[in-house]
């Protein structure tokens, strides 16, 4: 912030010689400041003494700086919330944020549990489920050697080695260590191989047929057969119908004495 080149005692005494009689045009002149300025002034310190001045100025300067520590308290306290929403996922995971923010934050059990999003009977709760940390150890240590086994796969496994575990807790332990495998996609197969389209070299050797619609002027459609040698690209036949019926094939059509020959 640029610092202005007269103090609070000048821009007082300079608005005293103002109530004195003398005009704001001249004042400005005198000292070298805008009407803008001089009128800011006045506005701001207008009917106040030097010790007035003085105990505005600070109580603005108190205000600014109690601003800026509560704008920097409620960003980082969006920024732990914010954080906490988007990465922490698991139960697990917040419960850990949540013992981090009371140890080394002095927060309260509720309000760091709030900030994460978490209820505060979740966060006591603590589990009756037995240890399965040699499980999933041996669970990691067979996905290693099968990466390409899944969950049903590794369940057998572990029975022939004489693990009895349910399937269920097995597929919760498979997915908690994140051992999914990544699903193939099918594989092309040929099916035999495909000849070149031979050229026809003379005419009559091959045919094409094609369908064309459009519509009519009052709404109805109607599509047209065209026939078309593909050695001479003559348009052979054309069989236009609104409806397309098995007796009006090219062959029973005598739109074009070229039908007469037909391919070899």
């Amino acid at each position: 912030m640029k610092r202005s080149r007269f103090s609070d005692e000048q821009i007082i005494g300079i608005l005293k010689e103002h109530q004195a009689g003398l005009s704001a045009t001249e004042l400005c002149r005198k000292y070298g400041v805008s009407d803008a300025t001089f009128y800011k002034w006045r506005s701001k310190y207008g009917g106040m003494d030097v010790s007035e001045a003085k105990r505005l100025k600070s109580l603005e300067e108190e205000n600014g700086k109690l601003k800026r520590l509560l704008a920097r308290r409620h960003a980082r306290r969006l920024d732990l919330a914010r954080d906490a929403r988007k990465k922490l996922l698991t139960p697990g995971s917040r419960r850990t944020a949540v013992t981090w923010a009371i140890e080394n934050k002095g927060y309260t059990q509720r309000r760091a549990c709030g900030l994460v999003g978490m209820e505060p009977r979740v966060y006591r709760y603590r589990s009756s489920r037995p240890d399965d940390a040699g499980l999933q150890k041996r669970l990691r240590e067979l996905a290693a050697e099968r990466r390409r086994f899944g969950y049903r796969r590794l369940h057998l496994l572990l029975k022939r080695e004489g693990v009895a575990v349910n399937w269920k807790k097995l597929y919760r332990l498979y997915r908690e260590e994140r051992l999914t495998v990544r699903k193939r996609g099918g594989r092309k197969r040929a099916r035999g191989t495909r000849a070149p389209m031979a050229i026809p070299q003379d005419a009559n050797q091959r045919w094409s047929l094609d369908f064309v619609s459009d519509t009519l002027t009052d709404g109805r459609r109607f599509r047209i057969l065209c026939v078309i040698d593909d050695f001479s690209r003559e348009c052979l036949a054309t069989v236009s119908q609104t409806r397309a019926r098995a007796n009006a094939s090219p062959a029973n059509s005598t739109s074009s004495p070229s039908l007469a020959a037909t391919p070899a």
